[in-house]
């Protein structure tokens, strides 16, 4: 297939071509130019996008992404690479762990709101007490 321009790329990889200009930007998408100065990308392109936005599906930063892309060409990722992307691995799996514990406490606090007993009212009036008595501190 011929070379096509940023609109047909952006159709076929299904990203704006906004997208496709940041990520030339910052340097993890090629393309050439034609003597006007128009972009054109080669096949391989479509897939290349594709592979950023899975990469930043998965939370990484355009700086990671272009640390990255070189060791996908060549198949070979330094250590402490791999080591940086165990790191952020674990920093989501203890977001996830801190958004599943509040997710139970509002659990909680929808089948207190639904089921109202004075026990549970009370216990609920001292905890939000206790929040709002924090939150004047901190200001």
């Amino acid at each position: 297939m011929q070379d096509m321009r940023i609109g047909e790329l952006a159709a076929r990889a299904h990203v704006s071509t906004r997208a496709l200009r940041y990520y030339e930007e910052q340097g993890i998408l090629h393309s050439e130019r034609t003597p006007s100065g128009q972009r054109v990308y080669g096949e391989a392109a479509v897939e290349r996008v594709r592979l950023i936005q899975h990469l930043f599906s998965a939370g990484l930063a355009s700086r990671t992404i272009a640390l990255i892309l070189p060791c996908v060409d060549t198949g070979h990722a330094p250590p402490e690479m791999l080591s940086s992307l165990h790191t952020e691995r674990d920093r989501i799996t203890s977001v996830i762990a801190d958004l599943e514990q509040a997710r139970q406490r509002l659990d909680q606090v929808i089948e207190l709101t639904e089921h109202p007993d004075p026990e549970h009212c009370a216990i609920v009036r001292d905890a939000a007490g206790r929040t709002t008595a924090i939150a004047g501190a901190a200001a």
